[in-house]
C-alpha cells in the first residue's frame, strides 16, 4: 500500500472537518430518503401464504408474533444447499439483538426456500437465534420481487389487514450489514476491485473473500 500523507494533527483536523461536512450532507440525504421511504404507498396482501416451522404451519399475520410491522429477510438457502450463500450468512450474523427492534413494535424474521428440518440444522450450526421459516412449495418470494436470489420486504398490521410497504435487494440490503460498513471506515476499505483506493492496496475480485463464519479458520488452518 501506497501511504497516504502523513500530516500533522492541525492539518488532520482540518482534512477530516472537510470531510465531516460532505458526511453530514449524506447524512441529511439518507434522512430525508428515509422520509420519503415513510411515505410510500401500501399494498394490501389479499394472498394467502403459508410459512412452515418447527411448531408446524403459520399463517403472514403469525410472524407478526402480536406486533405492528415485520421485516422479512430473504436467505438464498435453498433445498439440499451445498454451498448456502456467505452474504446472506454475513447478513444475518450482523443482525443484533432482537428486543431493541421489539421495543418499536416490529418484528424480524428470515425466510427461505428449503426444507423446515435443513433451516433448522443450518440455523443451529450458525448459532441464530432469529425466527426463520420455510417456504417451500409457496410463492412468496416471487411475489415479493425475491426471484432466485435474496431480498429483504417490509409489511405492516393495520385494522386486521396486512400491508406491503417496502422491498430492496442487491446493495440495498448490503448497506444494512455492518461489516461492510466498518470496513468502509478504515484506510484498506472492503479490499474488493471496484473500490476506488489508495495506490498499492491489495484487492480481490467482488465476494471472493466471503465465508461462512465457520469456515473462515478452517481455511486458515486447513
Amino acid at each position: 500500500m501506497t501511504a497516504p500523507e502523513i500530516a500533522s494533527r492541525e492539518d488532520w483536523q482540518k482534512a477530516r472537518a472537510a470531510l465531516l461536512e460532505k458526511e453530514k450532507a449524506l447524512t441529511r440525504a439518507h434522512d430525508a430518503l428515509a422520509a420519503e421511504r415513510r411515505r410510500l404507498p401500501w399494498v394490501r396482501v389479499d394472498k394467502d401464504y403459508a410459512f412452515k416451522s418447527p411448531e408446524g404451519t403459520l399463517t403472514l399475520n403469525d410472524l407478526f408474533e402480536g406486533r405492528r410491522q415485520l421485516i422479512v429477510y430473504h436467505h438464498m438457502l435453498r433445498p439440499a444447499d451445498p454451498s448456502p450463500c456467505a452474504g446472506c450468512c454475513m447478513f444475518v450474523d450482523n443482525l443484533g439483538h432482537a428486543a431493541h427492534l421489539n421495543a418499536r413494535d416490529t418484528t424480524l424474521a428470515l425466510v427461505s426456500s428449503a426444507p423446515v428440518g435443513e433451516i433448522e440444522a443450518f440455523r443451529r450450526r450458525m448459532g441464530w437465534p432469529q425466527r426463520w421459516y420455510s417456504v417451500e412449495g409457496s410463492t412468496f418470494n416471487e411475489d415479493f420481487g425475491v426471484t432466485g436470489g435474496f431480498g429483504l420486504n417490509v409489511f405492516i398490521h393495520e385494522s386486521d389487514t396486512v400491508f406491503h410497504t417496502y422491498f430492496t435487494s442487491g446493495r440495498g440490503v448490503e448497506a444494512l450489514g455492518s461489516n461492510w460498513t466498518f470496513l468502509d471506515l478504515t484506510p484498506l476499505g472492503r479490499q474488493e476491485s471496484w473500490e476506488d483506493a489508495p495506490e498499492g492496496i491489495s484487492q480481490t475480485a467482488p465476494y471472493q473473500w466471503w465465508r461462512l463464519h465457520d469456515e473462515y479458520d478452517a481455511e486458515t488452518t486447513g
